[in-house]
């Protein structure tokens, strides 16, 4: 990820700033999502496993990386409240 990018992007809902999910974060998101345990924002089951994803600022919510293109829609944002 372009670190010019990053200190660009926002959370469409939040407005918040946005940063790389750690690796270890992203192994416990990835754990759930092949666990069936994650729905993102829309209602939908996380189905595949993320390679890459960015996190909010105040950490509460996590938008999926594709191809090294950021997916900044609400719908397709994860709550990280469902790691709890």
């Amino acid at each position: 990820m372009d670190k010019r990018l990053l200190t660009i992007l926002r959370c469409p809902v939040s407005h918040k700033g946005l940063s790389v999910l750690k690796k270890e974060k992203l192994a416990r998101v990835n754990a759930a999502i092949d666990a069936g345990k994650l729905v993102n924002h829309g209602g939908s089951t996380v189905a595949a496993a993320l390679t890459e994803a960015l996190i909010t600022d105040d950490g509460k919510r996590i938008y999926p990386v594709d191809d090294g293109i950021p997916v900044l829609l609400e719908d397709e944002s994860i709550s990280m409240e469902q790691l709890a």
